[in-house]
């Protein structure tokens, strides 16, 4: 009879400790589930247009649609003001650079979205813009973020492996888009 009550005690015993065992992890999912729920946010400044615009984008596990409309048109071709949807993976990689790089500084558009016509006339200037560039698609965006190393901005941008980057130290700019993976 002693052997029967301590197998009992014993099961007891292993059960309470595994519960306990598990409630110790209770806190730490309560915290990871917001987490993944974080809002993502952006703050543009329009070198160009002067405008500003600090939004969030990403909200309750999906893209805000005010939000991506008003992006948009901030990043329009300022040479036409034609208006495209700027690609909602395009802000998530640039959220994810601005975190990289330690800041939550504005970001300062050189170019954002450019009509056919506007792409066409700067590629007929300069051999730097492509004739088929993905700025006509929504797809691309040249920045830089003000007191912020522009090498360090361009290495946060390659590091991800999000699509193409081009540096582009004399004009002050880093070229970012969701295109294939490649550097220029």
């Amino acid at each position: 009879m002693p052997r029967y009550i301590d197998m009992i005690a014993r099961r007891r015993f292993l059960k309470s400790a595994a519960l306990m065992g598990a409630g110790c992890f209770l806190p730490a999912i309560a915290h990871a589930a917001p987490a993944q729920r974080a809002d993502k946010s952006l703050r543009f400044y329009h070198t160009h247009t002067g405008e500003a615009l600090n939004r969030v984008f990403w909200a309750d596990g999906a893209y805000v649609p005010g939000a991506l409309a008003d992006i948009s048109r901030l990043l329009r071709d300022h040479r036409t003001n034609a208006v495209l949807p700027i690609d909602p993976q395009l802000l998530s990689l640039l959220e994810r650079i601005t975190s990289l790089t330690g800041s939550n500084d504005t970001l300062h558009v050189i170019s954002g979205y450019r009509s056919p016509s506007t792409n066409r006339t700067l590629a007929d200037r300069s051999d730097d813009v492509s004739r088929r560039s993905l700025h006509m698609d929504g797809k691309a965006i040249d920045i830089r973020i003000p007191g912020r190393d522009l090498q360090a901005l361009r290495n946060a941008a390659l590091s991800l492996r999000g699509g193409g980057v081009g540096f582009y130290p004399l004009d002050r700019f880093v070229h970012v888009d969701i295109g294939r993976v490649r550097a220029w």
